[in-house]
């Protein structure tokens, strides 16, 4: 007996969320045998002109409408809200032999200046999109104004790993957990995500969701995670100089809230570490209310137009 198919519902329940909040689906060939898809404002009454840009990159695991369908709503009203869906993510896709995390950023950048016309913006990514979210804003300085990182272990060094930092032995047992085919893996993987996962999910319901979720680009996406950490120096990443907030879980079992510490050291006086307590490192899930609440505070208050709606 087949289970409900609660990922392909829920799927078009946020689907619905994001059409409803002003945005459309575009999807963007930028050549080169390169495909981009992004939610996008409506174009109407010239409105969204007047508002800042705001990027929402999202992390590995369920597509962009999973991680800021809740978090969406609070965003709208004040800023013209982008969302794209990253290579091999969603309806993203690339046959260029780039998997590094700064051909991620060009090809945003690509994206957004080129398809959308967007000249300046602030940036939010989680996890993986916390790596792509700090290309983007060394990369091209002149066209990113704020950034917040969310559980983004950017300052990790290939040695972590072998000196027993993460909770997993190395690489291919990393991209086992991160990219979940079988229902014990995914089970793992919530685990390691979240202070208090859900107990209890049948078998079906989870490998639903990595029939939907997980079974695309599977190759393409664990040569993303290794080109992360393969010869990662922390000496070799660029210090970013727009004022930036590190937001984190304090129990996070991915990546070890010590990073986050790390990256703070590494920024200075540019950036604010927020730690959110009894939270993992699906913060933005676990803890939505408050994961809001911080973005707000730094990116809408700090607004430099009055008049901004």
């Amino acid at each position: 007996m087949k289970c409900f198919n609660f990922t392909a519902s829920r799927d078009w329940f946020y689907r619905q969320s994001f059409f409803a909040a002003g945005l459309r689906s575009v999807t963007t060939d930028l050549g080169d045998d390169t495909v981009m898809h992004c939610w996008a404002p409506k174009p109407y009454r010239n409105e969204p002109e007047a508002r800042p840009a705001l990027v929402l990159l999202h992390g590995f695991g369920a597509n962009a409408t999973w991680q800021y369908g809740d978090h969406l709503r609070h965003l709208t009203a004040r800023f013209n809200v982008y969302v794209p869906d990253l290579l091999f993510f969603g309806e993203s896709h690339t046959a260029a032999p780039g998997r590094s995390e700064a051909f991620q950023a060009q090809c945003v950048r690509r994206l957004l200046a080129e398809a959308h016309g967007v000249r300046r913006m602030s940036l939010v990514g989680i996890s993986y999109g916390g790596f792509v979210a700090y290309s983007v804003a060394a990369q091209f300085p002149e066209m990113v104004e704020r950034v917040v990182l969310c559980c983004a272990g950017v300052c990790l060094e290939e040695a972590d790993m072998a000196e027993g930092m993460f909770r997993v032995p190395d690489l291919d047992e990393a991209a086992a957990i991160l990219l979940p085919q079988t229902p014990e893996k995914l089970r793992e993987l919530m685990r390691l995500s979240f202070v208090k996962p859900a107990r209890g999910v049948p078998s079906c319901f989870l490998s639903d969701f990595i029939d939907v979720m997980c079974t695309e680009f599977v190759e393409e996406k664990r040569e993303l995670i290794r080109s992360i950490l393969k010869g990662r120096k922390l000496s070799n990443l660029p210090q970013i100089t727009q004022p930036t907030l590190i937001i984190w879980g304090d129990q996070d079992q991915i990546f070890p809230l010590e990073l986050g510490y790390r990256l703070k050291r590494h920024l200075g006086e540019n950036a604010d570490l927020v730690i959110i307590k009894n939270a993992g490192h699906a913060v933005n899930l676990e803890k939505p209310k408050e994961f809001v609440k911080h973005l707000k505070s730094f990116l809408v208050n700090s607004l430099s137009s009055p008049s901004s709606p």
